[in-house]
């Protein structure tokens, strides 16, 4: 197996290639790679002929198939001439940035595993909002249990975790006793990429190694008053399983601020929505209103409080988010068009002086 297969090349990439990049089209006659780590503008990129770093931009990403094109005299070093749409996008709002830009953690991914640590109390707001992102990328979410062997209500934990994921697959492991990691490795499958995500010291690099079978990636100790772990990660790349299958290990991530989810909103809370249409009002605004069938649902336990307050606060947040979006584009077509009278201001003037002169 070529070293580019071992990274997930399959039939389906390569029609996509030969349909974006035509080889009669196209002189410098790129060939197909996919990337498999960015770091300080270099990516180092899988090829049919093994590994090799170039140049980047900024635009490619982990995960994303590329383009990659030899001079014809052979003496520059090959360049990344163009990018594979991509059929998947794990994404999310970078913390504290004013302008609202987008963070990719990944491209071309088919599973996103969800890590939950049972060695710690289960957060369910971060399950569900990891769910929504996950959804939401266009990929598939399945939720991986890790430390089973280092938990003290095992049966509470996995059953709060099925109930939160609200049908998604939930796998249970243990990287030590090898607990797991069959079924886990079964259902990634020749072909496909599985990124995992999940909090500092959830486990992610060590499950990486289980299912590698070897220690491809450093492993830290966890503290015992809260759970919480050094990052051994330090960037996203991708790891060969064999028969083509690829994970892809991601740093721990303290928060997911969500980035346009609201297809993944509806895929986690899609039974609230639905109430929606059962209010007696269309403007209710599920407070107070007579009719309302949130307050009825929750009045009657039918819907928790606590998952109905973590759906209003996810979307309290991309309301937000669009608002400061707009508010941007705005900006940004009011700085062009004082531009675009400033430079006619300019000219009349200068039309106006040769006249005069």
């Amino acid at each position: 197996m070529d070293t580019l297969t071992q990274y997930g090349f399959t039939d389906r990439i390569r029609d996509l290639f030969i349909s974006a990049f035509p080889p009669s089209t196209t002189p410098s006659h790129p060939e197909p790679a996919r990337a498999v780590r960015t770091d300080r503008g270099r990516v180092l990129l899988a090829t049919a002929n093994g590994q090799l770093q170039v140049d980047g931009d900024g635009t490619v990403v982990t995960g994303d198939w590329v383009a990659l094109a030899h001079k014809d005299d052979g003496a520059a070093p090959p360049a990344v001439v163009g990018v594979l749409p991509r059929y998947s996008t794990l994404q999310r709002k970078r913390a504290h940035d004013p302008l609202s830009e987008a963070q990719i953690l990944g491209a071309n991914i088919d599973l996103v595993g969800v890590v939950v640590p049972m060695d710690r109390p289960l957060s369910a707001n971060r399950l569900e909002r990891t769910l929504v992102a996950a959804w939401d990328s266009g990929a598939v979410p399945v939720v991986i249990l890790t430390k089973a062997d280092l938990s003290s209500r095992f049966d509470d934990v996995v059953a709060q975790t099925v109930e939160r994921s609200r049908g998604v697959e939930v796998f249970t492991t243990s990287a030590e006793a090898g607990d797991g990691l069959d079924a886990l490795h079964s259902r990634i499958g020749a072909g496909t990429t599985l990124a995992l995500i999940g909090p500092s010291g959830a486990g992610k690099s060590t499950l990486t190694n289980a299912l590698v079978g070897s220690p491809v990636q450093d492993t830290g100790q966890v503290r015992a008053g809260d759970g919480k772990g050094r990052h051994t990660t330090t960037a996203r790349e991708l790891i060969p399983l064999g028969s083509g299958s690829v994970i892809m290990d991601t740093p721990g991530l303290r928060g997911f601020a969500l980035w346009d989810a609201e297809g993944g909103l509806e895929a986690v809370f899609g039974d609230i929505e639905e109430l929606f249409l059962s209010c007696r009002f269309n403007d209710c605004a599920h407070d107070a209103e007579p009719g309302c069938a949130v307050r009825d649902a929750l009045d009657h336990g039918f819907l928790e409080e606590r998952r109905w307050l973590s759906y209003r606060k996810m979307q309290r947040e991309l309301a937000s988010l669009h608002r400061r979006q707009s508010a941007a584009e705005q900006h940004r077509h009011a700085r062009s068009f004082h531009r675009l009278a400033r430079d006619a201001a300019m000219s009349k003037d200068y039309r106006n002086r040769f006249r005069e002169g």
